[in-house]
């Protein structure tokens, strides 16, 4: 059934236009004298006539001038309300590409100018660390580094200002130090300590760093290596590195070395255009302790009985598993951007949060548990439905197996216990590492928290037009990319 609705603005011109018509008839037809009874005409009459003529032309007056106010009213609002039309008609697809394009998009030029410029910088540190041969009973930089996170994965959002590097270590020589797997709680991440015996002969000859970096163990049967030392002595010594080489790199950015929890932060701040659009970077440099195999330990995070015990890294694995999936999806997939456009919108759905829930939010929806979440799905989907007309489910795939994981307080680690079908058979990973228990990423969080943030989930989804169009302001053009004299000479 058809329902019509009354448009005023048609109504009201044409009743006047109609009670105008009546007037001027009503006129024409008592036009002319009108005797009275003393035989004079009808003077009074036709003054009434002529004064309802001028009131039916002030009324077309005023009609046409406020039709003309309202239009000029209509067309300057044009360029501010055009919008609002355009994007309640626009897809979600179509909202989603213009949004990643706008907001999500890091410039390839600026990004590949910002790493190359860290990759110079800390080759020269490490080189000078390694150049400086150290005793046989002290730590020492191997000469190398590793590039790990979002930023060298292809899937960072926001700004290319923060990167992350693990440093390996070279331990003395002759120290044999066996990594022993310490399971913890029920679904907690398998920690690992790295102990030699205690009655060894290489302890014996080397007192001064078993006192300095090695400690006992609780059965006191074997002697421990611990972050807290190993970063007592990394800091001092990146200092005394960046010092050789801070002379050529201060000429185009300033640097400073600071100190935060268990990560050494370097902050480049540039003082010409060398670095595009002036970035300030800060790199976290995070010693390492390589077990082969392309593992690494680091520092468990603070807190607790943690903070004396080692993490593993997988950093080779996943970029040998992260290049055969882009080998293996088709050309102009939409893997990457699928995991960029949810991180996007972690982030604006977490702004409207207070402290303690933004925190709670970022903390449940970290980057690795979002990555993590996306690997699975990438392994179990056909390489075919990653075409960029299928963004929309993809997206939709990643967030009802994020929703799934919260609501079953369960997403496994990808390396650690975890589905032993699910990767590809090249990637090499110790016996001992293989074989233990599924480490889950969201055990350290009380079920409310992650009732949460599978309700805000669904919400942000559900509402991403209004969270879009209320987010944070379009960035400037440094995420969209900005070319700088050095692309002509590149």
């Amino acid at each position: 059934m058809t329902v019509y609705t009354l448009n005023l603005r048609v109504f009201w011109p044409l009743v006047i236009c109609m009670l105008t018509a009546f007037l001027l008839l009503q006129h024409s037809l008592h036009w002319g004298p009108d005797p009275g009874s003393d035989g004079c005409p009808g003077w009074t009459l036709g003054l009434l006539s002529l004064m309802k003529f001028i009131l039916a032309f002030g009324l077309c007056y005023f009609l046409i001038r406020y039709c003309s106010s309202e239009t000029a009213r209509t067309k300057r609002r044009a360029p501010e309300f055009s919008e609002a039309p355009a994007r309640a008609t626009t897809s979600r697809k179509e909202l989603l590409d213009d949004y990643y394009d706008k907001q999500v998009r890091l410039s390839p030029h600026v990004l590949g100018h910002s790493k190359a410029h860290v990759a110079k910088l800390v080759t020269e540190l490490v080189r000078a660390g390694r150049a400086e041969i150290p005793p046989e009973s002290t730590l020492g930089l191997r000469g190398d580094f590793v590039q790990i996170g979002s930023a060298y994965e292809e899937h960072k959002v926001g700004r290319p200002d923060c990167f992350d590097i693990l440093v390996p270590l070279r331990l003395p020589r002759g120290l044999k130090l066996e990594p022993s797997t310490c399971v913890g709680e029920k679904g907690s991440p398998p920690l690992c300590s790295l102990e030699t015996p205690r009655k060894s002969e290489w302890t014996r000859r080397h007192k001064a760093f078993t006192e300095a970096f090695l400690s006992p163990n609780e059965a006191g049967s074997a002697f421990r290596l611990t972050p807290a030392p190993v970063m007592r002595w990394f800091y001092p010594t990146v200092q005394r590195c960046l010092s050789a080489v801070r002379y050529p790199f201060e000429q185009r950015c300033s640097l400073g070395l600071s100190l935060s929890e268990d990560r050494i932060l370097l902050r480049l701040t540039p003082r010409s255009d060398y670095v595009c659009c002036h970035i300030s970077m800060g790199v976290r440099l995070i010693p390492a302790v390589p077990l082969g195999d392309g593992l690494f330990l680091v520092a468990a995070a603070r807190g607790s009985h943690q903070e004396n015990l080692w993490t593993v890294y997988f950093p080779r694995q996943e970029q040998k598993l992260l290049s055969w999936l882009k080998g293996r999806v088709p050309p102009g997939s939409c893997h990457l951007k699928c995991l960029q456009i949810v991180k996007a919108v972690r982030d604006l759905s977490g702004q409207a949060l207070d402290c303690h829930g933004g925190a709670e939010w970022r903390a449940v929806l970290s980057s690795y548990s979002l990555k993590t979440a996306w690997l699975r799905l990438l392994l179990s989907t056909p390489p075919e439905a990653w075409e960029e007309r299928h963004l929309l489910d993809r997206i939709e795939d990643l967030l009802r197996g994020l929703r799934d994981s919260l609501q079953h307080r369960f997403l496994g680690h990808l390396f650690l216990g975890g589905d032993t079908g699910l990767l590809p058979d090249f990637l090499a990973l110790p016996k001992s590492f293989k074989d233990t228990a599924s480490f889950n990423l969201l055990s350290n969080f009380n079920p409310t928290s992650l009732d949460m943030v599978s309700a805000r989930l669904a919400y942000s989804w559900t509402h991403l037009h209004r969270l879009i169009r209320l987010g944070c302001p379009q960035r400037d053009s440094l995420g969209r990319g900005v070319r700088c004299k050095h692309m002509d000479a590149e």
